[in-house]
């Protein structure tokens, strides 16, 4: 039975939120469809994706079929299609690097133990609170990363020793191999490109990728090129799924591959809630991102145990599906077996694949990765997100992913505390009685003083609105201090507060407080609040209080 609301609908998968809706004929039509479409977009990006990774080929199909498959069936989104992602490029190549590919299932193994956790522990709601010149900038560094990356393959280079991963040490290293530039290669990953991109423009629903590498593999076939392939490079594509099995899990190898399975955790959560959004605002539709982390902990985990890799949400492939007409998750579980089919029957056939068109297509990817639109509309909008934005992009190149989200939360959230800083203030009201107060002089020897503060006042504002008080209301009789407008106070307010009310009462005025939401006045007491100091519902009431006193 499926709750129709209360806390555990949180957890319930999509799949039996369609499945109870009534599932026919037509809603099947529509995600065979769908499933299908997406499948052949899905089949030359995770070639690539796992190539890119430096890990054998087959191991993207098996991340998109046992993956793709369990993030359909147990996510929180209706629509999500998961599956290997050009955003884990870097990181999974500097794993395999460090720890072999044993260390890279065991990192996938544990991350998705971790975000299956973060999902019952209900922190999906969180994660969904990234800014957005944050996302768009390590996007658009993963982007510049991918691209570096495909130029050896691209240009057809040879280089005297292993590609640095570093990018400052990589740009050189190309430089200097670019005598090497084989012209054949060079064709291939150009030709492959502007096909992607002629599609794109003119024929968006044409497979335009699969169609690019089927070509170029016949081309290499027919005329017996000479140029790296799949085959010469990797020996082909298994034919079959490899048996089920743990990765190994002794404690030195779990200590040292730790770091890798938490950054896998943190850019598999982003990436997947960040899709599942996308999804929603373009159906209308809400995810339950608990559910989703959930689920893509369980395809994780599976995903490891048959050598696969990390398991996202994907954009690219989970719009591809909302636009195909998909009904539900039973489009994504299709487009898995479909996959699994290809495998079956094609993989004899992908051994002709040229790498410099598979370089091609992840070119294509990464280009479409930095959103040159954003960053404009940015830079024109709100400059100082564009330097969130752009230490992001810094960080995520010439770093890595986890420093550089890192440093976006933190510069995304000095600009936030400082805009709201901004809001509050203070204004001073005299009583009406004072009609010959000059403006030079408001607040200043006035029998009655009301200071309305407005906006947060919190450790942010504190500092700016005590230098108001001090200067507004120096020695009125009466002292009112109107809280009502007040929709957020912390410690550090509440202290200044409370200190500027004791400063008053020293200095022979009466205080009151007027309009304190019940919370506020708790955070004062704890703070210190004098006794002398009266608490009234409204500005009126202290008036009234003064009037009599």
């Amino acid at each position: 039975m499926i709750p129709a609301s209360g806390p555990m609908q949180q957890f319930t998968p999509k799949l039996l939120t369609a499945m109870a809706e009534g599932y026919g004929l037509r809603a099947f039509r529509a995600d065979l469809v769908a499933g299908l479409t997406v499948a052949v977009v899905a089949l030359p990006l995770s070639l690539a994706i796992a190539i890119a990774s430096g890990v054998p080929p087959d191991r993207g199909l098996i991340t998109a079929i046992i993956g793709g498959f369990l993030v359909s069936a147990l996510g929180g989104s209706r629509f999500q299609i998961g599956g290997p992602a050009g955003a884990f490029i870097v990181l999974v190549m500097a794993t395999v690097q460090r720890h072999g590919l044993d260390g890279l299932a065991l990192a996938t193994f544990l991350s998705g133990i971790f975000l299956a956790a973060a999902g019952a522990l209900r922190l999906g709601s969180f994660v969904k609170f990234i800014p957005y010149p944050v996302t768009v900038g390590f996007t658009a560094g993963i982007g510049v990363i991918i691209l570096a990356s495909q130029m050896r393959p691209f240009l057809g280079l040879t280089l005297d020793g292993p590609e640095p991963g570093p990018f400052l040490e990589k740009i050189p290293a190309l430089w200097a191999a670019l005598p090497t530039l084989g012209p054949i290669d060079l064709a291939m990953g150009i030709g492959t490109f502007g096909f992607i991109l002629v599609q794109r423009r003119y024929a968006p629903r044409f497979p335009g990728m699969l169609m690019a590498i089927a070509l170029a593999g016949l081309t290499v076939w027919l005329f017996k090129l000479p140029v790296p392939t799949i085959g010469s490079a990797y020996g082909g594509i298994a034919s079959s799924l490899p048996a089920p099995h743990l990765p190994p899990l002794g404690l030195e190898k779990i200590r040292a591959v730790l770091p890798d399975a938490l950054a896998f955790t943190l850019l598999g959560a982003i990436e997947s809630l960040l899709s599942a959004v996308v999804a929603d605002s373009m159906t209308g539709r809400r995810h339950r991102s608990n559910a989703e982390l959930i689920g893509q902990g369980a395809a994780n985990i599976a995903s490891a145990c048959f050598g696969g890799f990390c398991v996202t949400g994907t954009i690219a492939r989970t719009a591809t599906n909302v636009r195909a007409g998909a009904y539900g998750p039973v489009a994504g579980m299709i487009h898995s077996l479909a996959l699994l089919g290809m495998v079956l029957l094609l993989a004899p056939l992908a051994s002709a694949i040229p790498l410099a068109a598979l370089a091609g297509v992840l070119v294509s990817v990464s280009l479409h990765m930095i959103d040159i639109r954003a960053i404009r509309t940015l830079a024109r909008t709100a400059r100082a997100e564009v330097v969130v934005l752009l230490a992001t992009l810094a960080m995520t190149v010439l770093r890595d992913l986890t420093e550089a989200i890192v440093t976006g939360l933190a510069l995304g959230a000095l600009v936030f505390l400082h805009r709201l800083a901004q809001m509050s203030g203070v204004d001073a009201m005299l009583d009406e009685s004072d009609t010959e107060s000059r403006p030079e002089d408001r607040g200043l020897n006035r029998q009655t003083v009301v200071l309305r503060l407005t906006g947060a006042y919190f450790f942010g504002s504190a500092p700016v609105i005590e230098n108001v008080l001090d200067r507004i209301a120096a020695r009125p009789r009466h002292l009112i201090l109107d809280m009502a407008d007040v929709p957020l106070l912390d410690m550090t307010g509440a202290h200044s507060l409370t200190g500027f009310a004791r400063k008053a009462l020293d200095q022979g005025m009466a205080v009151s407080l007027a309009g304190a939401r019940p919370k506020h006045l708790q955070l004062l007491r704890a703070a210190g609040l004098p006794q002398g100091i009266h608490i009234t519902a409204d500005v009126a009431e202290a008036r009234a209080s003064a009037d009599t006193a």
